[in-house]
């Protein structure tokens, strides 16, 4: 194979069972950008075993995917990939989707598979495709996971190809705990003709959307890796430092502090009024007139390197943002449309260098997504490493 070829790809994401504008956008460019190449693509869901469907209406999770179903028509539809996408639903044994009877045809003859953040199973149908690859969008918490759970390795070794979001790890300083999986670099691909920048608007936010807790803290060799809530205990005093600047967050979890941000002047907003369609979350980015955010504990006390597909698609709209710096400094050009912080004086800091030189941060964020995260560029070189990639040797298991 050859990734000059027209190859045929089956990306694996989550959207019937993750409606919601950020994990949309994060698996849609994926299918987009690959097509955008001039590949034959296709993109595959899979219900998994367990209840795993989110409904956004209804505030539940089970197994009932008739919301996800329907917000994935309307959205692929609208995207110009109307026929290119099937669901398989585990519970029913069922498939769904417009390409729902083709779909087993097309894995059979498939050239590569892409499974993006690993929460889609390798079915029967899956596993003679030759090049399967592993992106893993959660550096820190994959690799606990595999080291704590045989069954969740021997699913990744399954894979021929590994990418992470995690930059840094093999890099001196990183302290990504190994799993003994050949992890190459990868990030966020942004296809740019579905985001038009903005006018500026100096009169807006420094906004962000977000979980206070994602999911449960990790464990490993002593070491407790952690959700934002951490970090953002470290910036709450944001808006009583920045006169005249207003911060706010669409803020989702049942444990997040809503009434205490608020007292500390932090607007708070619903995020499921802001994520329900991507449509309009780009509108709401858009809005903005900057991202000011954290990141999880696990990636900052690591030194991953892991960078934001939130925060690529605010400066895709010409937004700068102003993010808790992972290690990523390394990786990506600060100080113009990026600004990264480590503590609160920095943060401080660089939201009045917003402030003082708005239009060019504005300018220089587009720019910095065109240079560095644009799919073209980053789905060829992750098809021309996952080709050339060898399947990992068998290693003993590590212990904690």
């Amino acid at each position: 194979m050859d990734a000059n070829s027209r190859l045929r790809i089956v990306v694996l994401g989550y959207v019937v069972r993750g409606p919601l504008a950020g994990p949309t956008w994060h698996h849609l460019q994926h299918v987009l950008g690959l097509k955008d190449l001039g590949h034959d693509v296709w993109y595959l869901e899979d219900s998994t075993d367990e209840p795993f469907c989110y409904d956004p209406q209804r505030q539940v999770v089970d197994t009932d995917a008739s919301y996800g179903l329907a917000f994935t028509q309307r959205v692929f539809g609208r995207a110009g990939l109307g026929d290119r996408w099937a669901y398989h639903d585990a519970h029913t044994g069922t498939w769904h989707g417009p390409a729902a009877r083709r779909m087993p045809e097309v894995c059979r003859t498939a050239d590569v598979m892409i499974n993006v953040s690993g929460i889609n199973p390798l079915r029967p149908w899956l596993e003679g495709i030759p090049c399967r690859v592993l992106v893993d969008t959660d550096p820190v918490f994959t690799q606990v996971d595999h080291l704590q759970d045989p069954e969740r390795m021997r699913f990744a070794r399954a894979h021929t190809a590994f990418f992470s979001f995690g930059e840094s790890i093999g890099h001196s300083g990183c302290t990504v705990p190994d799993d003994g999986l050949p992890w190459q670099p990868t990030r966020q691909p942004l296809v740019l003709r579905c985001w038009q920048p903005a006018p500026p608007r100096p009169d807006g936010a420094f906004s962000t959307v977000m979980l206070w807790d994602s999911y449960d803290r990790r464990h490993w060799g002593g070491r407790t890796f952690g959700m934002k809530a951490e970090e953002m205990e470290h910036v709450l005093a944001m808006p009583q430092r920045c006169a005249g600047a207003r911060f706010e967050v669409a803020l989702g979890s049942p444990t997040a502090p809503h009434d205490r941000l608020r007292a500390l002047g932090w607007r708070v907003l619903d995020p499921i009024a802001l994520t329900s369609d991507p449509w309009v979350y780009q509108d709401y980015l858009r809005a903005s007139k900057a991202e000011f955010s954290v990141a999880k504990h696990g990636y900052v006390s690591t030194a991953s390197g892991w960078f934001s597909e939130r925060s690529v698609s605010y400066m895709a709209c010409g937004r700068p943002v102003v993010v808790q710096d992972t290690g990523f400094s390394r990786h990506l050009p600060v100080g113009d449309g990026l600004l990264a912080f480590h503590d609160l004086d920095e943060a401080v800091a660089a939201v009045a260098e917003v402030d003082a030189r708005y239009a060019h941060h504005c300018d220089a964020a587009r720019a910095l997504v065109e240079a560095h995260f644009d799919a073209r560029r980053v789905l060829a070189r992750l098809l021309d490493r996952a080709l050339d990639a060898q399947p990992p040797a068998e290693s003993p298991g590590a212990d904690p």
